[in-house]
C-alpha cells in the first residue's frame, strides 16, 4: 500500500494544479494542526493560490474544499474554512483504519523513500579534523549530527557517502611532527606545538619503530597515520562509519590544486596583484576578494578548496553539503563562490555550521583545546555515559546552538534524564506491541468503534 499521509498531500496538490492550470502551481504547506479543533490537518494551498487566481482566499478556500471532497472520497469526512483562508480537512474513521492498515504492511520502511526523479547523491563532509589529535567530544557532536543527517537523507530515499577531509597537509601537521620529535629527543615543544599525554604515547611508539627525531617528515606522516587509525577506531564506537577518508596531501602530490587553480584562471575568475593571485570572488558573492597563490608561488588553504571541491563535482555528486565548525563561519560565502567558479550548482551546495560543546560537571565548564592537550575525548564520554546517552545529548539542540553538557544528569537513572525516559517509553511501546502480537485477532466486541481525538 502507498504511504496514506503521502497521498493526502498529492490529493492536496492534484486539486491546487486543477484550480490553477497555468506553470508555477505553488507548494503547499501541509501539517498537523496545533489543536484538534481545527481538524486532522491543515494546509494553506487556498492562500498561495489566491493571489495567482485573482480571488480572495477564502472563496478559493471554498472552492478547493469541494474539489477535495469529491476526488478524496470516503477518507474525507469534511472541510472546514478558518481564517484568512486556511483549509482544515477532517478525516473519516475509515480513513484512519485504512493509514493503520498501511503502516502495518510498510513496517520500519513506513515514511520512506522519495520519488525516482527527486532522489539525489548526496555527499556529506562532516568532522574533517586535523589528524592531529584524538576525537574530542566537540568533534563527537560533528560526527552525531553528520551521521544522523545522512541516515535521514538514505531514508528519505538519496544515494548518501560519508567523506571525512583529512588535513594532512601544511604547517599543522609540520609542528604535529615537530612535538613528536621535541618528545623523542627531550627538547622543549616548539611554540603553539601538540601538548598532552597522547603525544608522549605517539613518540615513544615511533621510537619503538626506528623512527629518530631528526626525520620530521616521516614522524608527521606516520603520526598522522596512527591518528587517523585511532580517530576511525573511536568513530567506530560511536557507530559513525566513513565511505572516504580525502587527503589534503594527495591533492598536493597529484598536482589537482594546481589544476584547480588552472580551471578557476581559465574561467576568468582570477587577477594578478601585489605578486600574489587572487580569485574574483567578490564577483560571486564573497565579502572580498581571496588570495590562491601567494607571491611566493604557494598555494593558500583556500587553493585546496578549490581542488577538493572540484573532485567532489567531478565524483559525479548531486548535492554537496560540508558540515564545518563554529570557526568556519567566514568560509560559507567564499565556499559558495568556489563552487559557481568551478560551475557548479550553488543551490545544491550547503554549508553547516556547528557550534561548540561544553562539557558541565558539578557545575563548571571544562575547557578544550587540542594543541595544549586539555580536551574531553570522545571515548572518554562513551566510557561515562554509553553511546545511546551522547549521541542523544549531543543532538538534542540545532546544530547552530551551543551545548552544554551535564554529566550529572547524563549519569542519572531516573525521569530526569531525558536519554532515560526516552529508552524507558521505548521499552513500554515494545511491550506493546509483544502483547498485541500475543493477541492478535482477538476483537474486543465492547469497544467502540469510533477514535477519540488522541488517537486520531
Amino acid at each position: 500500500m502507498t504511504d496514506p499521509i503521502a497521498t493526502l498531500d498529492e490529493t492536496v496538490a492534484r486539486a491546487s494544479a486543477e484550480m490553477h492550470a497555468g506553470d508555477g502551481a505553488p507548494e503547499a504547506s501541509f501539517e498537523r494542526p496545533p489543536k484538534p479543533e481545527f481538524g486532522d490537518y491543515s494546509t494553506n494551498a487556498a492562500l498561495l493560490l489566491a493571489p495567482l487566481l485573482g480571488e480572495q482566499p477564502r472563496i478559493v478556500a471554498e472552492r478547493l474544499g469541494e474539489l477535495l471532497l469529491a476526488s478524496a472520497g470516503a477518507g474525507l469526512d469534511r472541510v472546514e474554512v478558518a481564517g484568512p483562508g486556511f483549509l482544515n480537512l477532517f478525516l473519516a474513521d475509515d480513513w484512519f483504519r485504512d493509514a493503520a492498515e498501511a503502516i502495518n504492511v510498510a513496517g520500519v520502511g513506513f515514511g520512506s523513500g522519495v520519488a525516482e526523479a527527486r532522489s539525489e547523491r548526496t555527499l556529506v563532509e562532516f568532522v574533517s579534523a586535523n589528524p592531529t589529535g584524538p576525537v574530542t567530544v566537540a568533534s563527537g557532536r560533528h560526527a552525531a549530527y553528520g551521521d544522523s543527517l545522512a541516515r535521514i537523507l538514505e531514508f528519505a530515499g538519496h544515494t548518501v557517502e560519508r567523506e571525512y577531509y583529512m588535513n594532512d597537509a601544511g604547517g599543522q601537521i609540520r609542528l604535529f611532527g615537530e612535538s613528536i620529535a621535541a618528545r623523542i629527543s627531550g627538547a622543549e615543544i616548539p611554540e603553539g606545538g601538540y601538548q598532552g599525554s597522547y603525544v608522549t604515547d605517539l613518540a615513544e611508539q615511533l621510537a619503538e619503530e626506528g623512527i629518530t627525531a631528526t626525520e620530521g617528515e616521516q614522524l608527521a606522516r606516520r603520526g598522522v597515520e596512527l591518528m587517523r587509525e585511532s580517530i576511525e577506531a573511536s568513530l567506530g564506537r560511536f557507530r559513525v562509519h566513513f565511505d572516504t577518508w580525502f587527503s589534503e596531501r594527495s591533492l598536493h602530490e597529484s598536482g589537482a590544486i594546481e589544476e584547480g587553480i588552472e580551471v578557476v584562471r581559465a574561467g576568468g575568475m582570477t587577477y594578478e596583484s601585489e605578486g600574489a593571485l587572487w580569485m574574483r570572488s567578490t564577483d560571486l558573492g564573497d565579502d572580498k576578494d581571496r588570495v590562491i597563490r601567494r607571491g611566493d608561488g604557494q598555494p593558500t588553504y583556500l587553493a585546496s578548496d578549490i581542488a577538493y571541491h572540484r573532485d567532489k563535482l567531478e565524483r559525479g555528486h548531486e548535492r554537496l553539503i560540508d558540515v564545518l565548525g563554529a570557526d568556519h563561519h567566514g568560509y560559507i560565502a567564499r565556499l559558495q563562490a568556489v563552487i559557481a567558479a568551478l560551475g557548479g550548482s550553488v543551490d545544491h551546495f550547503e554549508v553547516l555550521i556547528m557550534q561548540l560543546v561544553q562539557i558541565l560537571e558539578r557545575g563548571e565548564r571544562s575547557k578544550m583545546s587540542k594543541r595544549q592537550g586539555e580536551f574531553v575525548r570522545l571515548d572518554e564520554l562513551l566510557d561515562d555515559i554509553g553511546v545511546d546517552a551522547a549521541r542523544f545529548f549531543l543532538l538534542q539542540r540545532s546544530h547552530e546552538t551551543p551545548i552544554d553538557l551535564d554529566l550529572e544528569l547524563a549519569r542519572k537513572r531516573s525521569n530526569d534524564n531525558p536519554v532515560y525516559y526516552v529508552q524507558y517509553a521505548h521499552a513500554r511501546i515494545c511491550n506493546i506491541f509483544r502483547r498485541a502480537e500475543a493477541g492478535a485477532g482477538e476483537v474486543d466486541e465492547a469497544v467502540e468503534p469510533g477514535l477519540r481525538p488522541a488517537e486520531r
